[in-house]
């Protein structure tokens, strides 16, 4: 396994009783977005959701195909679908048709050859909810016609509760807790404002272990069969000590622009107008970002649409831009992972590949990119770099000033389960035919590598990040006008910066950070217009060490040769150094696609244009992390000199 399980408090209980303390629960353990392509044969996907021992709901749709959006629960079985964009009763698939098995990391598709969840070609999004005390819990029951309560297992009192007749045609029926009373309700499958039934919830709230029904056929007809999916607001239960959040259940006035606070940042949102609109839902793994969003509606069968930037993520939240224009509910779930990584390969890779000139895949990266670095290694050519939560069509350049483009106006790519897809962009840059490349693929993780993006106030400030630990490399770059890569060192003082862009070594200016050192949740920025010029758009990176996985720190040269212990086990397997004293240097990073093996193997340098060079190196691994040696290239080992690194196992 990947990435770190650890133990809470030994006096912690995730369900909320008197059970014995048990291991840490993070989202990564309990919700999935998983894209993929149907065959229309038989294909398993592997998520990480133990669906079959813990229980929980499969919600999958056709991105490229106009069909219904099918919902799958264990509690029910697995041969029995709904439909959220229908009032029909449940229908019932074969053995070997449709979903074949909920397992316990995932699911298995069979030979079904429609469209609706494994159509041959087709594009899929999957959702998997793992029952969950303060996250998720299935209900089954049979209606008795009078008013009563149900017993669930959620733990906490409900924030959305969505309830389906199964035996007959009948509209989904939404509790939110965001309403205005427990009269109140909405409708999954059409796009009707809140409604008043006193007989849909008894006009009763749900509690921790409760929910109440009236005597509404939808809800409650004598002899009907039911399903409910019940969904958790701000109760806690996750992450070390086990109160950390990861699924919110609010409202907001869509009329003027706002920012939502969540307190973290969400990977999916599903979001209703309480007056007439359709039902939208959004996630990271199909865009959701800086510069748009594709939208599916669970209300309708139709194929993904792509949209402008209504809703754009936050480190704490997200904001949102007029588009319903009133009163609008939604239901928020935590980005993750939440787990410190233990192994480089499931947070970095390389891939060398040689250009195509037309649209391609990169496959074998081992998980889903949020920030990819591409450079052609021969010929002089700027270094692109993308990521997830700006958009696969906003390009910058290690190696330039310039602001933010929109790389010919096209996305450049999409994100994949195991790499991306390059798009319609197939010129130098990324994918220009017979040009040789090699890609560097980083994950998001805990105490590894966090990415924000802000507006600047022009006033000093600070800035949420979620790395969990203090920054010990920070890089900084405006996105709509010129500007350097500003970057921040744990190992230089708190007033200096280098730029990435730049070959100079550190430079002193109180603006940049404000003279003030990052914590574990903000870091500072002061009026420098690199860093927080009113109203100008910024990224950040974030790194620092994670054990066994990266090391952020410093050495001084010595001249001759020297090994830099990273405390890893395995060897580095990419590189970056920067000289901070004296005149500075390049930006200097190896990699073990391109060699590190001896010392004449190649690097390039963020910061210009030249081309890997075969007969350049003095970097190699080693099993604790990386040597150096000064007689090929003594710019990275210059006795008396400072250098700063990131190193990556």
């Amino acid at each position: 396994m990947p990435l770190q399980a650890t133990s809470g408090a030994a006096s912690y209980d995730a369900f909320g009783g008197g059970a014995p303390a048990g291991p840490a629960t993070y989202i990564e353990d309990v919700f999935s977005t998983w894209l993929y392509t149907g065959n229309g044969s038989t294909q398993t996907i592997t998520n990480g959701i133990d669906l079959s021992t813990k229980g929980g709901m499969l919600w999958a749709k056709s991105r490229s195909d106009d069909a219904s959006h099918y919902l799958f629960d264990t509690v029910r079985g697995r041969a029995f679908s709904i439909r959220s964009d229908s009032t029909g009763a449940q229908a019932t698939s074969g053995s070997t048709e449709d979903l074949t098995s909920f397992n316990a990391n995932g699911f298995s598709l069979g030979t079904s050859s429609q469209t609706y969840i494994n159509g041959n070609g087709a594009t899929f999004v999957s959702w998997s909810f793992r029952k969950q005390p303060k996250f998720f819990d299935v209900v089954t029951y049979t209606g008795d016609g009078t008013n009563r309560t149900i017993s669930h297992n959620l733990g906490s009192a409900p924030g959305c509760m969505i309830v389906k007749r199964t035996d007959a045609s009948a509209n989904w029926i939404v509790y939110h807790r965001s309403l205005t009373d427990a009269t109140r309700y909405l409708v999954l499958n059409n796009t009707s404002a809140e409604q008043t039934l006193a007989t849909i919830w008894n006009s009763t709230a749900p509690t921790s272990t409760v929910f109440s029904l009236g005597t509404n056929g939808s809800v409650n007809a004598s002899g009907g069969t039911y399903v409910a999916y019940l969904f958790a607001h701000d109760a806690g239960g996750f992450g070390l000590t086990g109160t950390d959040n990861v699924i919110s259940c609010g409202s907001f006035n869509n009329a003027v622009a706002s920012q939502v606070t969540l307190g973290w940042e969400p990977q999916w949102l599903l979001v209703k107008s309480i007056n007439a609109s359709n039902w939208h839902i959004i996630d990271t793994m199909r865009g959701m970002s800086n510069t748009g969003q594709n939208l599916l509606e669970p209300n309708l069968s139709n194929a993904e649409i792509a949209q402008s930037q209504y809703f754009i993520p936050t480190a704490t939240g997200f904001t949102q831009n007029p588009f319903f224009g009133d009163t609008t509910i939604y239901i928020a779930i935590r980005r993750g992972p939440m787990k410190v990584p233990t192994t480089g390969t499931s947070v970095y890779n390389a891939i060398a590949r040689t250009g195509t000139g037309a649209a391609a895949i990169i496959t074998g990266v081992g998980f889903a990119p949020d920030w990819w670095h591409c450079f052609r290694t021969s010929g002089g050519l700027d270094h692109p770099i993308v990521d997830r939560l700006r958009g696969g069509d906003r390009g910058l350049y290690s190696n330039l000033l310039q602001s933010e483009d929109s790389l010919g106006g096209n996305p450049t790519f999409s994100v994949t389960m195991d790499g991306v897809s390059l798009v319609t962009i197939t010129g130098g840059y990324f994918n220009g035919s017979g040009s040789p490349y090699i890609n560097h693929f980083f994950k998001r993780a805990p105490s590894y590598f966090d990415i924000c993006c802000y507006t600047g106030t022009g006033s000093a400030t600070t800035q949420t990040h979620n790395l969990g630990v203090v920054p010990q490399l920070i890089i900084v770059k405006r996105r709509d006008a010129n500007g350097a890569w500003d970057s921040y060192s744990a190992f230089l003082a708190n007033t200096d910066y280098v730029a990435l862009s730049s070959a100079n070594g550190a430079q002193t200016n109180a603006d940049r950070w404000n003279s003030t050192t990052p914590t574990s949740s903000v870091f500072s920025i002061g009026t420098s217009a690199t860093t927080n010029a009113s109203g100008s758009t910024y990224v950040a990176y974030l790194f620092a060490t994670a054990a066994g996985v990266s090391k952020v720190g410093s050495y001084t040269g010595n001249g001759t040769t020297q090994t830099i212990n990273c405390g890893f086990t395995g060897g580095a397997r990419f590189v970056l150094i920067k000289q901070t004293s004296g005149g500075g240097g390049d930006w200097y990073t190896y990699d073990t696609i391109s060699g590190m093996t001896t010392l004449t193997n190649p690097y390039i340098s963020m910061n210009t244009t030249t081309a890997q060079t075969a007969t350049l190196g003095s970097v190699t691994t080693v099993s604790t992390g990386f040597a150096l040696n000064a007689s090929v290239l003594s710019a990275i080992n210059t006795n008396a000199a400072s250098y700063i690194f990131l190193a990556i196992a």
